[in-house]
């Protein structure tokens, strides 16, 4: 609990106006884009500043008042839901692209920052920051690298990680540090830069990120191949990536999800076949075109029933929209949908779009499967409702299985969504007791106090998904 003579060294801080601990104000900030997750935190506040940040931070960690980073709210394993309550930090003031150094080839933002708004502020001077998560639109990049997200981009590009190249971090007491910079070549150290990408605010508040940029690729194209036989797929993207192409995009869809995708966009998507491919490769145009070409020819060996390019930059941007569409269209047809993020070798990925297949029916449940096929990312998605408890305990144990058989075929439990709290029961399935126990010790030295969005990452004793309230 937040005591009435700290609320007001808070407010002291930031402003009365960006401090609310009314019941309304906490209840928006009470759960994220996971369903079954809710618990309300003690308060809401504002920062303006890192320096302000950082005092926050301080009087929170003298206090024992648990801290929660969050962006938009738009990840997928309750990884911004205050659980143990305490206070929600918003970054909705330190908002700015500070730099975009076109010599150094940066940009320097805060992490308000909304991922398309830089992705278009980078293009307007010919330059590309390639990640690109599905909730683009309104994700921040703050958000982005707690969460180390992925995107449709991923195979070729890589995902946010591989493009933050410094941070400035608020430590759990307070301390302010900076780490990276512009540089092509730093080993000065422990590379905390990438050891903060993808922990989820457990180790401290990024306030300010440095990031790569690369030249905007010459040309693109984008092709769209047809199945029948769901194993054809996925034998496809095996074959595409053996035969030494990286295209941009290789994204899977199956029929279910078709069906539903295209009733929610109306682009004119196939919906009588079993399974899409969505390809894409930019670069050069010869490039482009020789690839493209391969990649038809790999596809129709592999028995796609229909291979054919978009003719139009708006077709291509309409095919992309559509998948970047597939959690919001499956979303519409039952209270609850359940995405989740196993992932897997590439060469494993028709094994385990055939498991998936035989776990679902297994449990009588309704699992629609897409993803990036390219980095073996799949997103089985449950549809269901959490009244139906009989159902919902089918899902836990219909997911579980799914992620031991991604383990076994040496994936791994989730690509790009985070651990949060979902995942957390299922982490030692791919760490084991000495990974989990080394993570701690990480945890423990950052965080003594354990206030940095505690509850995240490391289990409890039940795997159950839990709704939390107070």
């Amino acid at each position: 609990m937040i005591s009435e003579q700290l609320k007001a060294k808070l407010q002291a801080i930031s402003g009365a106006e960006n401090y609310d601990d009314s019941r309304a104000g906490r209840l928006v900030y009470s759960y994220d884009a996971t369903p079954q997750f809710q618990s309300l935190p003690d308060a809401v506040i504002a920062p303006r500043t890192t320096q302000e940040t950082a005092k926050i931070v301080k009087l929170c960690n003298e206090h024992g008042i648990p801290i929660v980073p969050r962006g938009s709210g738009t990840n997928l394993c309750a990884g911004t839901c205050p659980t143990e309550g305490g206070l929600v930090l918003l970054f909705k003031h330190m908002n700015r692209i500070l730099e975009i150094d076109e010599e150094n080839l940066t940009a320097t933002v805060e992490p308000g920052v909304i991922t398309l708004d830089l992705i278009h502020a980078v293009e307007e001077k010919g330059l590309f920051y390639p990640p690109d998560p599905s909730s683009m639109k309104i994700s921040t990049i703050g958000g982005n690298i707690n969460e180390n997200s992925g995107g449709l981009r991923g195979l070729k590009y890589g995902v946010t990680r591989d493009y933050v190249m410094g941070l400035e971090v608020v430590l759990a007491n307070g301390d302010i540090i900076k780490t990276g910079g512009k540089l092509a070549k730093d080993v000065a150290g422990y590379d905390l830069t990438r050891l903060f990408v993808g922990s989820e605010g457990t180790l401290g508040i990024v306030t300010k990120a440095i990031l790569k940029l690369i030249p905007m690729p010459e040309d693109k194209m984008t092709m769209l191949a047809l199945y029948q036989d769901l194993e054809a797929a996925a034998k496809s993207v095996s074959k595409i990536i053996a035969g030494k192409i990286i295209p941009t995009t290789l994204e899977f869809l199956d029929q279910p999800t078709l069906k539903v995708v295209e009733d929610f966009a109306k682009i004119g998507l196939p919906t009588d076949v079993k399974a899409v491919l969505l390809i894409e490769q930019d670069g050069p145009t010869d490039v482009v075109k020789r690839d493209m070409l391969k990649m038809a020819a790999i596809c129709e060996k592999e028995h796609a029933v229909s291979v054919r390019v978009a003719e139009s930059e708006e077709e291509a941007d309409g095919l992309r929209t559509a998948r970047r569409s597939a959690l919001s269209a499956l979303a519409r047809l039952k209270p609850t949908t359940i995405l989740e993020d196993a992932t897997v070798p590439r060469s494993e990925i028709a094994k385990m779009v055939v498991a998936t297949n035989e776990i679902a029916e297994k449990y009588n449940l309704n699992i629609c499967t897409f993803g990036h096929a390219g980095d073996g990312n799949l997103h089985p998605t449950c549809l269901t409702d959490v009244r139906d408890h009989e159902e919902i305990e089918r899902v836990e144990k219909a997911f579980e299985e799914i992620f031991i058989k991604a383990i076994e075929l040496g994936g791994t439990i989730t690509g790009e969504h985070g651990v949060g709290v979902m995942k957390a029961p299922y982490l030692e399935l791919k760490a084991g007791k000495e990974g989990i126990a080394a993570m701690k010790a990480i945890k423990n030295s950052f965080d003594p106090n354990n206030i940095m969005n505690p509850g995240k990452m490391f289990a409890k004793d039940s795997r159950k998904r839990v709704v939390v309230s107070k």
